[in-house]
C-alpha cells in the first residue's frame, strides 16, 4: 500500500493548475511519463490513446483557435499541453498487443460493429487519460485536464487524416500555487456509494 504522502501527490493535495511557472517539460520528462502509463490496464489490452505533446509555440499557435477562452491564456502559458486522443482502428494492433488471440480484431473491425469499436476506444482512452494524469503527477509534474475546446477544429488541425479523434486536452508541467482555485466540496461516500 503507497504510503500517505504518496497519496497526497496523487490524490489528496494535487490540484488542477490553473497557471505555470515557466520550467519547460523535457522530451526525457514526457517518454518516463508515457513508460510508466503504458502498463496501465485497457480491455483486451487495446492501448487506443495517442497523445501530441505540444510545446512550440508554432505548435500553440495551432491550438489556440480552438481553444476556449476560459482556456486560451493558461494553455498558452504551460509548458506542454497534451492533446489525449484515440485511435479509431485501435484493432489493427490486435496482432502484436493481444497475440494469443489475434483474430479478436474481428469483434471490433468486422461490418456493423464500428459503434462498438467507437465505444471501445473512446471509454478506454479515457481511462488511459486519467492513467496518464496519475502518472505525471507521480513524475512530480502538474496537470491541469480540460474540455473547453472545439474538438472538431483539434482534429482538423493536428489529425486531418481522421483517424485519430481528440477527447481531451492536459496542460502539463509546474504549476504556480498562487493560481490554483479554492479546493470545492467533493460528494461523501453514502451520497456517491451504494452497497449492493
Amino acid at each position: 500500500m503507497l504510503d500517505a504522502k504518496s497519496l497526497d501527490i496523487l490524490f489528496r493535495n494535487a490540484r488542477s493548475q490553473n497557471g505555470w511557472l515557466s520550467e519547460p517539460v523535457s522530451d526525457d520528462q514526457l517518454r518516463a511519463l508515457y513508460d510508466i502509463l503504458q502498463w496501465a490496464p485497457t480491455t483486451m489490452n487495446t492501448q487506443p490513446m495517442r497523445i501530441v505533446f505540444v510545446r512550440s509555440q508554432a505548435g500553440k499557435e495551432r491550438l489556440r483557435p480552438a481553444l476556449s477562452p476560459g482556456n486560451l491564456d493558461k494553455t498558452m502559458a504551460a509548458p506542454c499541453t497534451a492533446i489525449l486522443a484515440w485511435d479509431t482502428r485501435f484493432y489493427e494492433n490486435f496482432p502484436r498487443t493481444f497475440p494469443h488471440r489475434p483474430e479478436a480484431k474481428e469483434l471490433f473491425s468486422a461490418p456493423g460493429k464500428e459503434q462498438f469499436a467507437h465505444l471501445a476506444a473512446f471509454r478506454n482512452a479515457s481511462m488511459q487519460g486519467g492513467y496518464f494524469i496519475l502518472a505525471a503527477r507521480a513524475l512530480g509534474l502538474d496537470c491541469g485536464p480540460m474540455s473547453g475546446f472545439d474538438n472538431a477544429k483539434v482534429d482538423a488541425e493536428f489529425f486531418p487524416d481522421g483517424r485519430f479523434k481528440s477527447n481531451f486536452l492536459c496542460n502539463i508541467g509546474k504549476g504556480d500555487p498562487s493560481k490554483v482555485m479554492q479546493r470545492l466540496p467533493r460528494l461523501g461516500f453514502d451520497e456517491a456509494c451504494t452497497l449492493a
